[in-house]
């Protein structure tokens, strides 16, 4: 266990420490007092709640269509196993080889009129031009789009494995007592690998609050589309490297962390997760 403690606290306990420290500097102030100014400077700025307001908005489109879709998704996978389950297996995790930068600039020309080869199929919905697509309205619904096609196979893969632990005793006595497909993954798959799926909300409540490549590239090539702090990354990125403000920067990113972590805490009190044996 050595190595990774020693990395974990290189590059995780450490700097997080240190943006603690750093975020109740105030470098405006002669000397850099210690206090909370960068925080309340943080609330003040117009800019901060209209990205909290933007990811809050990505988060409630992306969370429950990744969670319903990976568990509906693995269920089908495991329910009819065979080379053509295993051929999916291996199609829904493709896209998850295309991540960051590339899978934006891909979904870019996908979802513009004039490039896509579904352009015909957007002019039938509306959308013109690239600059119909990318406004700021829809960019909650684009972003949750390429975090889905990214993310989802990956953890359709965990969930399968997960569910590979499921006794098919079990299973075999359900199907003997009259239980259909339907109810056999409702009442005894799913509860036996809720755990895998409160860890799914867990992780990906941490990702999602840290969007930044998506909103900063489609802006970066639209120039139109939302603004350089569509959400708290980017305007984070902003005060750091456009203003210079390292303390707002690390007040933002302190935010995130506590944000992130309550959910974690919350969901982990409320469920069973670190019981050990499951309940009668």
């Amino acid at each position: 266990m050595v190595p990774y403690v020693l990395l974990l606290l290189a590059f995780g306990i450490g700097p997080t420490f240190y943006a603690l420290y750093e975020s109740l500097v105030d470098e405006r102030t002669e000397g850099g007092g210690l206090g909370l100014q960068n925080f309340g400077r943080l609330l003040d700025d117009f800019r901060f709640w209209p990205s909290v307001t933007h990811v809050a908005i990505f988060m409630g489109i992306w969370l429950p269509v990744m969670v319903v879709g990976v568990v509906v998704l693995a269920l089908l996978l495991h329910e009819k196993q065979s080379r053509f389950s295993g051929a999916m297996r291996l199609i829904f995790f493709l896209p998850a080889a295309v991540t960051g930068s590339a899978s934006v600039i891909l979904w870019y020309f996908m979802l513009t009129p004039e490039l896509s080869p579904f352009g015909p199929a957007l002019r039938s919905m509306g959308f013109e031009t690239g600059s119909d697509v990318f406004v700021s309205g829809n960019l909650p619904w684009v972003f949750a789009v390429i975090a889905f096609t990214t993310g989802a196979g990956q953890w359709i893969i965990i969930m399968f494995g997960a569910l590979q632990n499921v006794p098919d005793d079990l299973m075999e006595s359900a199907r003997l007592d009259g239980c259909g497909p339907l109810r056999i993954a409702l009442w005894i798959k799913l509860p036996l690998v809720r755990k895998y799926v409160w860890y799914m909300v867990i992780m990906s409540i941490s990702v999602g609050l840290q969007i930044f490549v998506e909103p900063h590239l489609i802006y970066s090539v639209t120039n139109t589309a939302g603004s350089p702090w569509w959400s708290p990354n980017q305007l984070s990125y902003e005060y750091a490297f456009t203003d210079g403000d390292f303390g707002g920067a690390a007040a933002i990113s302190v935010l995130l962390l506590l944000v992130a972590t309550l959910a974690a805490v919350a969901l982990i009190v409320f469920t069973d997760f670190f019981e050990s044996e499951a309940k009668a």
